[in-house]
């Protein structure tokens, strides 16, 4: 892209959680938000001892990160359609608002449950889906059609539990563990490795929905969940 060149955010829907199955076609914003809000939280415990003069927070957990930003849809002329030879919609905004919800925020009937997204627009590479949708219609014509709409919405941060295993990359077996299968590896050795003892095969197995646990693919990704104890 050359300098100084106009680039759009896209939002591209998966229907899969480790987002490789892309569902429909990416949505190409009209209007580029004028801002947006990244918000990052920390959960903490409010553990105050009796008789003390002030709480002591204790660490919890990483909460979610979300993005909110408002998206302007204009159809009335004064803004061309993103890609280039398409013409102004007959009917104002009101497709695109609806193409936006279908690809966002309706339940996908095939995984029965809203789409997971990204995010892009240069820096900003956000894997989410949809919390919070507004719409507000302030332009029609004559005859009602309406011709602008902002949009307001939140997006909350996603991660498979295989790509939070990756990121936390803790070795401690009460911890998750993503392991990339080797050639001449099998599951109790993984699983000895893994936890001390190789009697977890089975479960693991059916964690990644393994039909079989004698012969493991090389190169095959696998999550090793948390387990404590013998009889975890």
């Amino acid at each position: 892209m050359a300098s100084g060149s106009l680039e759009r955010m896209v939002i591209t829907a998966f229907s899969d959680a480790q987002y490789n199955s892309q569902t429909g076609d990416p949505f190409t914003v009209w209007i580029n938000p004028e801002s947006y809000t990244h918000d990052f939280t920390i959960r903490y415990s409010d553990r105050q001892a009796q008789g003390s003069n002030g709480p002591s927070p204790e660490y919890n957990r990483v909460g979610q990160e979300s993005i909110s930003f408002d998206l302007i849809f204009d159809a009335t002329g004064v803004v061309p359609p993103p890609i280039p030879g398409v013409s102004l919609p007959a009917d104002g905004v009101a497709g695109l608002v609806d193409g936006f919800v279908k690809l966002t925020a309706t339940v996908n009937g095939v995984i029965h449950r809203p789409n997971y997204l990204k995010l892009s627009w240069a820096q900003l590479q956000f894997q989410c889906v949809l919390s919070k949708l507004k719409i507000a219609y302030t332009l029609f014509k004559p005859n009602g059609t309406p011709i602008r709409a902002k949009v307001s919405t939140t997006f909350l941060s996603f991660a498979s539990e295989k790509q939070l295993a990756a990121e936390a990359n803790m070795a401690s077996p009460d911890m998750s563990h993503l392991i990339t299968v080797k050639a001449g590896d099998t599951l109790p050795d993984l699983c000895h490795r893994i936890y001390g003892s190789s009697t977890y095969y089975l479960r693991v197995a059916a964690f990644n929905d393994l039909a079989g646990f004698r012969r493991l693919v090389p190169g095959t990704t696998l999550v090793f969940p948390p387990l404590q104890g013998p009889t975890a």
